[in-house]
């Protein structure tokens, strides 16, 4: 357990950080007075957010972090103007709604590389950066639906599954180099995700309960800042957890029953 109470000066990189999750994760960092870079594609937000942070160290990338010219670019900024780095928050995803066999191989592909490959590649980057500092911490961002699977969402469970192994194989293996994992495992968010899923011919699912980004992010932070391993966030993703775990049969039979139409 690596705890850091403190979370003033230190260095974090958050990915997706223009909307969201990574938007808010970004704002409390900042008033903790964190040293905060946010990465993301919509610069017009990303420079709202510096102008709404100026009385603090706040800066920003435009990219594509599922593009290795981002994530080396990402990697040359921090050696150059901070010299390492403290905190790691692969957040930016997308998601995908409706049939598997309405879908197509671009649209899972597309969901890996940026909700696996590219958290994958940019820790690779990352990782010689944080190896020297004070309780560094990688905080991966996945959901509840990389602990069970959810119908019609096929594409996102598979990347959300894959991203919590991974995870869990990094936490064993970066423990014997002082670096500290964090799996994040939301259930639904009330945030633009949904308007940005590459949705397939089925509607939206049902939403009610959903957690605010902005409670999303103020979880996560008390986690690190605890050195937590991992965090189910809602009582109902908790629930449907422990349900999967103990009546796999009986979820199954739930998740069916939501496929009809």
């Amino acid at each position: 357990m690596s705890r850091r109470p403190s979370l003033n000066q230190n260095r974090v990189l958050i990915t997706g950080g223009s909307s969201g999750i990574g938007e808010h994760l970004a704002r409390q960092f900042a008033s903790h007075q964190a040293r905060v870079l946010v990465v993301a594609r919509r610069e017009d937000r990303l420079q709202a957010l510096q102008r709404e942070h100026s009385a603090t160290e706040f800066h920003y990338l435009v990219g594509d972090v599922a593009t290795a010219e981002t994530r080396e670019r990402i990697g040359e900024w921090i050696e150059r103007e901070w010299g390492g780095l403290d905190l790691l928050v692969n957040n930016a995803g997308i998601g995908a709604v409706g049939p598997f066999l309405s879908s197509s191989e671009s649209c899972m592909r597309e969901l890996f590389e940026v909700n696996f490959f590219a958290p994958v590649e940019l820790t690779r980057t990352l990782i010689p950066l944080m190896q020297q500092q004070t309780a560094p911490t990688i905080v991966n961002i996945g959901s509840v639906l990389g602990h069970f699977a959810a119908t019609e969402k096929s594409e996102y469970c598979a990347t959300k599954f894959a991203i919590h192994g991974f995870t869990d194989a990094l936490y064993s293996e970066l423990a014997n180099v002082g670096i500290h994992v964090l799996l994040v495992s939301p259930s639904t968010t009330r945030s633009e995700f949904f308007s940005r899923e590459r949705t397939k011919d089925a509607p939206s699912p049902f939403r009610f309960g959903a957690m605010t980004p902005a409670v999303v992010a103020a979880k996560t932070i008390r986690a690190i800042q605890a050195g937590k391993r991992e965090i189910i966030l809602s009582p109902g993703g908790k629930l449907s957890v422990w349900l999967d775990r103990i009546a796999p049969w009986w979820m199954a039979r739930i998740q069916r029953g939501r496929g009809k139409t």
